[in-house]
């Protein structure tokens, strides 16, 4: 089997699915204009409902996805997910009401997962000396998605209309989903993910969380989204707090946006493969400090211009923290249950995006969006300890590619 070919593949797969996602995200508030909701304050809060919507069935099914991945193949969890999220997108392009959207982000979140199972083939796939590097080369594939995705529905949405880039993105979608059939190889073995496939859902998810190291795996990825997302989603407000006036504003917002995910993007892999090296712990912990340090500065910049270096520096420390983090839960997890255990991943990564925007909201009323700041560095501080003290000095349960 050659890894590099599944590497290659689901990587595009994680672009276009992360880019399919943030094309249509950014442009919710005018869709729902333009399914006559005109009140500004009731636009805000069906932009806010339809986003969190999504992560909050994703929260609940992922568990049952990954278990059904360990008994039938995580190769099916592709394929599903993808052509899943085909249909439902372009079903949203037929929206004739807020809560028809409401309704199919709830359902997408329910069938989606293309990311943890794709996660998991390659980490299954992959040779375990290159591990760090594979998962680095995921999470550029997610963050250039990511970064791409808002500019090309701009230019989308201008030149054919908001319904038609949900059936075009529905389109993408669904190559995906027959791309990654025909060309991504799993080593999945049925006899042998048998005997921890029989185990039930709730008896599963309970022998991971007992195994010391994942579970402090799960609560670094759930406080590391929870102070990303925070923050993120009020940077145009602090954008605009800054700059003054209107002109310009979209663009610097897009470039302070950007700017984080470019550098996490380039480096991602560079500290992949230096985890490789040095370790995946060691490589965790310093990106931590690093994050934590740099979220302290952005509650003190006067001018975008410092925005922009910091963020960039920022994003060089983010690209050593989720790689890393998957890197170790795969080392970690009995095997049989490497689906379960990165859906279970994703399912602490949605509870952070939904929590992250509610508490980042409600604390910027009271404290600011400096103040957010400062909080999402105590946050990460705690992690840095959190780390230290039950994570890096813990036994390893087992070590295996």
């Amino acid at each position: 089997m050659n890894w590099k070919i599944n590497l290659i593949v689901l990587t595009f797969g994680q672009f276009v699915v992360l880019a399919g996602m943030t094309m249509i995200l950014p442009f919710i508030p005018y869709y729902l204009q333009e399914l006559g909701i005109t009140d500004k304050d009731t636009v805000a809060v069906w932009q806010g409902v339809i986003f969190a919507s999504n992560f909050v069935t994703a929260f609940l099914f992922q568990p049952l996805w990954g278990k059904i991945a360990d008994k039938y193949g995580r190769k099916l969890m592709i394929w599903r997910s993808s052509f899943g999220m085909a249909i439902v997108i372009t079903l949203m392009g037929f929206a004739t009401s807020a809560w028809h959207l409401l309704f199919l982000r709830l359902l997408n979140g329910m069938i989606s997962g293309y990311m943890p199972a794709s996660t998991s083939i390659v980490s299954a796939t992959t040779p375990k000396e290159r591990i760090g590097f594979a998962m680095g080369i995921l999470q550029s594939g997610a963050v250039a998605g990511t970064i791409l995705g808002p500019l090309i529905g701009g230019v989308l949405q201008e030149w054919i209309g908001f319904k038609n880039v949900f059936y075009i993105t529905g389109s993408l979608l669904l190559f995906v989903s027959f791309f990654s059939v025909i060309f991504v190889r799993d080593n999945f073995n049925p006899k042998e993910a048998k005997k921890m496939s029989d185990i039930s859902l709730v008896k599963g998810l309970k022998k991971l969380i007992k195994i010391p190291q994942l579970r402090s795996l799960y609560a670094l990825t759930f406080f590391i989204q929870l102070s990303m997302i925070s923050t993120v989603l009020l940077m145009p407000l602090f954008v605009q707090e800054m700059h003054g006036n209107i002109e310009r504003l979209v663009l610097l917002a897009g470039l302070v946006g950007s700017v984080t995910g470019f550098s996490n993007m380039i480096f991602s892999p560079i500290l992949g493969r230096l985890g490789d090296k040095v370790g995946k712990r060691r490589i965790l912990f310093v990106s931590m400090i690093g994050a934590a340090l740099l979220m302290i500065p952005h509650a003190f910049v006067n001018n975008i211009q410092q925005l922009l270096i910091i963020r960039f520096i920022f994003g060089i420390f983010l690209g050593g923290l989720m790689p890393s983090v998957n890197a170790l839960i795969r080392q970690h997890t009995p095997n049989g249950m490497e689906s379960r255990a990165f859906s279970l991943n994703a399912s602490f990564m949605s509870l952070g995006n939904v929590i992250g925007p509610i508490a980042g909201g409600t604390l910027s009323i009271f404290i600011g969006i400096r103040g957010v700041f400062l909080m999402s560095a105590i946050i990460l501080s705690f992690n840095c300890i959190f780390l230290y003290r039950n994570f890096l000095h813990s036994k390893t349960v087992k070590s295996h590619s």
